[in-house]
């Protein structure tokens, strides 16, 4: 059975004895408009921190940049209204998209997290993607083995917010 990084994210919280809990609101194929849609559900949540991944699907299917960086840009904004913390989990494309669409793609998660003073970790599967071992067939999804590299990468991004979290 494959798992998801927020799977095995929780498990590596449980094996440290830390008291958080992962709510993956994730759904598949999103694009960066549902987020902005769904976003109040997530803040009645009341989550402490939330990891806030969105813009692969909007590059695949060509959204223009700027409409995907306002959708983060009002996500980011809704969430720090509430007092959330946020982590901002980048993504890039294919290379066949070009380099005149991805370049300012990939600025947008810099550029937001340096807006905001917010914790970006820039290419999530960073440590996933040039191996064909931890991705699926699509060679855009990592497997349940790349899942877990996602989650330990992605813990050691939010680790240091989590000591704070829980001291706080």
């Amino acid at each position: 059975m494959e798992k998801s990084y927020p799977q095995y994210l929780q498990e590596i919280l449980d094996q440290r004895h830390l008291p958080f809990r992962v709510e993956n609101q994730g759904v598949a194929g999103d694009t960066s408009s549902d987020g902005v849609a769904r976003i109040d559900n997530v803040t009645a949540e009341h989550p402490l921190l939330v990891l806030l991944e969105f813009g692969g699907n909007d590059g695949l299917r060509g959204v223009p940049v700027e409409t995907t960086k306002k959708n983060l840009d009002d996500m980011i904004a809704t969430l720090k209204r509430s007092g959330i913390q946020i982590v901002l989990l980048g993504i890039t494309l294919p290379p066949n998209y070009g380099v005149d669409y991805i370049k300012p793609f990939n600025a947008m998660y810099a550029d937001l997290a340096a807006k905001y003073k917010i914790t970006l970790l820039p290419f999530l599967l960073i440590d996933v993607y040039s191996h064909n071992n931890l991705m699926q067939p699509d060679g855009i999804h990592p497997n349940s083995a790349g899942n877990r590299v996602v989650a330990e990468d992605v813990f050691r991004t939010i680790e240091p917010l989590l000591k704070r979290l829980e001291h706080s």
